[in-house]
C-alpha cells in the first residue's frame, strides 16, 4: 500500500527549505557586504594624504576619508564596522599618506598603529640664512610671511614640521636651538681663545665653518685664528671677503684682487679683528671648536690638495707651503 503525504505538508518542507537558503543566501550576502566594505582592496583612485588633527574623533575621521573617497562605502559603514571589527585603540594625530588599494581595516590599523608622516627641513652646518630663507619660502607646506633671518641665528640641524605650520614658527625653533646649544657650551670655554661674548663665538665659528670640510682639523683652524687674535694680527680670511659679495652662496670662481682690497667691515685683509657679526649658520662642532681650540703655535695655514689644510709657525714655512699648493694647481690645470 502507497502512503501519499498529504499537499500541505509537501507545501511547507518546500518553504521551509526555502526559507533556510534564503537565510543563508542573507547571511552570505551580508558577509560579501562586509568584506567589500572591510576588507577588500579599497578604491582605485591614491594614494591619498590625510591629516589627522589632536583631539579628532573616529566620526571626524570617517568623514574626512569618505570625502576623499579613500574608503569603500561611506563614513557611516565605516564608522559602524570600525567599531564592530576595529581594535579600538585611540586614532593618532599627524599626516598620514594612504596607499592606493588600502583596505577599509587597513587604513584604520594605519591610523591608529603606522607611523606618521615626517616632514624634515634640514639646516646644514655652514649654511647662510639667504639659503634657509630661500629653503623655507619655497616650501609649499608651510604656510604664512616669512621672517627676516639674521645671520648666524639659526642651529644647523633637521627640523620637524607639519603640514600647514608657519614659517615664523619653523624659523622660531630653529633659533630656540641655537640659544639652547649656546647656553650649554658658552659655560664651558676654556678661556683659550679671546672672545666677549656668544656673538663673538658664532662669528668666529661661521669663519672656521666656511674654512674647512674636515671635521679634524676644526679645532686647529680654530686655534689658529685664536692665536691671531689674542695678538692682534688681521684674520685674513677669504670666506669673509666673498660675504659681502654674495650673501654667503659659494662665488663660483677666485676673489678678484679689488675684492681683496675692498674697504667694508667684512674684509678680514683690511680690517683687523672679527667681521661685524657672523657669516653662516655654525654648527655646534664648530661653536665647540672656538670655544677651546687646538693648542698650536701656528699662524698660518693653506689647502694641501686633499679638501683639507697644511699649517705653519712662520711666514717662511706658509710660502712654501703656497708654493706647493700652487705647483698642485698648475698639476690640476687649475692656473
Amino acid at each position: 500500500m502507497i502512503v501519499r503525504t498529504p499537499r500541505r505538508k509537501r507545501g511547507r518542507g518546500r518553504l521551509a527549505r526555502l526559507f533556510r537558503w534564503g537565510i543563508a543566501a542573507a547571511i552570505l550576502a551580508a558577509l560579501l557586504v562586509v568584506y567589500v566594505l572591510w576588507w577588500s582592496p579599497g578604491p582605485k583612485p591614491g594614494p591619498h594624504d590625510i591629516i589627522i588633527a589632536d583631539g579628532s574623533t573616529l566620526t571626524s575621521v570617517a568623514q574626512q576619508l569618505d570625502k576623499q573617497g579613500a574608503i569603500p562605502g561611506n563614513a557611516t559603514t565605516f564608522r559602524a564596522m570600525a567599531k564592530l571589527f576595529g581594535s579600538g585603540d585611540p586614532i593618532q594625530a599627524g599626516e598620514f599618506k594612504i596607499p592606493k588599494g588600502l583596505s577599509a581595516a587597513s587604513i584604520l590599523d594605519l591610523l591608529q598603529h603606522g607611523n606618521p608622516l615626517q616632514r624634515l627641513i634640514t639646516v646644514t652646518e655652514g649654511m647662510p640664512s639667504i639659503i634657509v630663507e630661500e629653503k623655507l619660502a619655497a616650501n609649499r607646506f608651510l604656510t604664512g610671511p616669512l621672517p627676516g633671518i639674521p645671520e648666524g641665528s639659526l642651529l644647523p640641524d633637521s627640523y620637524s614640521y607639519d603640514r600647514g605650520d608657519s614659517r615664523s614658527e619653523v624659523v622660531k625653533r630653529m633659533q630656540q636651538a641655537m640659544v639652547r646649544a649656546l647656553a650649554e657650551l658658552w659655560p664651558k670655554r676654556t678661556g683659550k681663545c679671546p672672545l666677549a661674548t656668544k656673538e663673538d663665538a658664532v662669528t668666529l665659528a661661521s669663519i672656521v665653518e666656511k674654512e674647512t670640510g674636515k671635521p679634524a682639523e676644526r679645532r686647529t683652524v680654530a686655534g689658529v685664528y685664536c692665536n691671531r687674535l689674542r695678538i692682534g694680527m688681521k684674520l685674513d680670511a677669504d670666506p669673509t671677503v666673498i660675504y659681502p659679495v654674495t650673501k654667503g652662496k659659494p662665488l663660483g670662481r677666485r676673489i678678484k684682487e679689488s675684492e681683496l682690497h675692498s674697504d667694508n667691515p667684512y674684509n678680514t685683509y683690511t680690517h683687523a679683528g672679527l667681521p661685524p657679526g657672523p657669516i653662516a649658520n655654525p654648527g655646534k662642532a664648530s661653536i665647540e671648536a672656538v670655544l677651546d681650540p687646538a693648542e698650536t703655535k701656528a699662524l698660518y695655514f693653506v689647502a694641501d690638495g686633499t679638501g683639507g689644510h697644511v699649517f705653519a709657525e712662520t711666514l717662511a714655512e706658509q710660502a712654501a707651503n703656497v708654493k706647493r699648493w700652487y705647483a698642485i694647481r698648475r698639476a690640476r690645470g687649475q692656473m
